[in-house]
This record gives C-alpha cells, structure tokens and sequence, in this order.
C-alpha cells in the first residue's frame, strides 16, 4: 500500500468485531463502520464492546512503541480497558469453566492471585526469553499458557488475542498490525476449543500449534489478496476520478476514500481539503459520478465507498 495506515483502521476494528463475536457479543462490520465516523452516542452495549476490544489493542500497540515488553501490568491494563473496569488478577477462589450446553465443568484454571502472578511471571519469562524456539510456534504456546491461567475473571479470552498479535509485532513478524486472526477463529470456533482442551487433558501440544499456525498461514494470505485487491480498486477508482473530475481528485482525497468505508466532509475539512462547503460539494460530485453512495445518519450524511466495503465484508 501506498500508505500502509489507509488499512490499519479497518483491520483494527473487523479484529475487534470478530474477536467480540466470539464471547457472543455480535455486531455487523457496517454498523462498526458508520458509528466509526458518525457523530452519534454509541447506545448499543455490543457496540460499545467492540470500540472497547479496539481501544485496548490501539493501547497495547501504543505502549509498545514506548517499551517493547509484555508484561503482566500491560495484560491488566488491557483487560481494564476492554471490561472499562479496575478489577485486576483473579483473588476469589472458585473459578470454574463450563460446556455452555450441559453446564460440566471443564477446566479449573489455578486459584489464588499469588499463584496466578507466579504463573503469570513465568508466562513473561518465556515470552522474552531466548530459547531458539520459532516465534510462530512460541506464540501458540504463549496464547495457551495465558488462556490456561485465566487471570481475570472476564476478558480473558479478548485480552489473550490482543497479546497475540502484540507478540507479532516484538518479534518483528508483523509491522503494520494488519492481521485478522479473530475471523479465523470465529469461523473455526468448535476446532479452537477443543484444540484448547486437547492440550489440557491429552497433552497434545502438536494438534494446538498445527491448528494456531494454519490460522497464521491462511489469515496471512487472506489479507495479501485483500490488500492487493484493496490497491487495485484505489488504483483504478483514482484514475477515474482523475479524469471525470480532476477538480475534486488528489491523493489526500484517495487515502481518505480507503481508510474506512464511511466518510463525511468534516473528515475532509480536518484533512485540509477545503471549508465544510467545498468538501460537501467534493462528496456530492463523488457521489452523483457513481463512486461514492450517501446516508443520512442523524443530523449527518455519511458517504459509503461501496466498492471498498464489498471487498471488506
């Protein structure tokens, strides 16, 4: 990409959707979208969930910047902010997870905030220690160890992909945080636990890493051929304009187009592409030429690239 932040925005919040999706807490990538630019009050608690999931990892990616380390005061900072809560490590015994069906229990995680901040420091030792292991095979280790712990008494399992591809990002695997891994997860839903559980009860350690690095592989593909097609579309979307209306293209205009879906003139007016009626007239030009489909959201109009979004969903 031209600019590689035009695609972090959108992958940040498809992440959070899915990774919120699979705790039950469902919205559509659309709604996410439009409430992304709209200025409107977020009524929905699913709503709210997501920008929560997303807040957290934009936090985890930020804090990174200033010390490349994850630790256990990260993990609870996370977990704060996707909960919006100050609850800390588990300290009331009695934490038990259940099949959802038949109310069985499955897994008792370790008790006792003392033994979960061993654990957890431990977690930290083998994250950052050097051991020649395969990063990609330490990462599928490293989102066991976590889940298995389960050192919050909610928010685990979002805070634990979160860590995941803050991980990516220390070892150097992943720059730009645009990797999707919750969708592959959501969509391999029943393999992803029971994967989980089979380490637990039958120690089968390969079966887990086999199934975390097919979520890489495929994932990882997925989005080249997404970005690829993503490029494509800006490419000859920008050339169209160029030509049927050179007055209102620039490439300031063409990274806004793709940076999320919706867009609306004050976006346009911050981006330094003119007063609030040039950027109006900007939009309406865009969207009576075909490129660009219009929607009024409350008191504004919110205009849809929807030649982006069909390649997103």
């Amino acid at each position: 990409m031209p600019n590689s932040a035009i695609f972090i925005d959108t992958i940040q919040l498809q992440e959070a959707q899915a990774s919120s999706a699979i705790e039950n807490i469902i919205t559509t990538n659309d709604e996410l979208f439009k409430q992304t630019v709209a200025n409107k009050k977020v009524d929905s608690p699913a709503m709210k969930e997501v920008l929560h999931y997303k807040d957290a990892l934009w936090y985890g990616l930020q804090a990174l910047e200033k010390k490349p380390l994850l630790t256990t005061n990260l993990f609870i900072e996370l977990v704060q902010i996707v909960k919006v809560h100050k609850a800390g490590i588990r300290n009331i015994p009695g934490t038990q997870l259940s099949n959802p069906a038949t109310g069985k229990v499955v897994y008792t995680p370790p008790q006792g905030e003392v033994v979960i901040r061993q654990k957890l420091k431990n977690l930290e030792d083998f994250i950052h220690g050097e051991d020649g292991i395969d990063p990609l095979i330490k990462m599928a280790i490293i989102h066991y160890q976590f889940e298995a712990i389960h050192p919050f008494f909610d928010g685990n399992g979002r805070t634990g992909r979160i860590i995941l591809l803050l991980y990516l990002k220390i070892t150097g695997l992943l720059d730009p945080p645009v990797l999707f891994l919750s969708r592959y997860i959501l969509e391999n839903k029943d393999s992803y636990y029971q994967s989980l559980r089979s380490v637990t009860e039958q120690n089968d350690w390969q079966g887990w890493i086999l199934y975390m690095l097919d979520m890489i592989e495929v994932t990882a593909k997925k989005n080249r051929q997404r970005i690829l097609e993503i490029k494509a579309l800006m490419d000859r979307m920008g050339a169209e304009i160029k030509t049927k209306l050179p007055r209102v293209y620039s490439r300031e205009l063409m990274e806004i187009l793709f940076r999320l879906p919706y867009t609306k003139r004050q976006v346009l007016q911050e981006e330094g592409l003119g007063n609030l009626k040039t950027a109006g007239n900007y939009l309406k030009d865009l969207e009576r030429a075909g490129f660009l489909k219009s929607e009024q959201v409350g008191k504004e109009r919110l205009y849809l690239n929807h030649q982006l979004l069909e390649i997103l969903l």
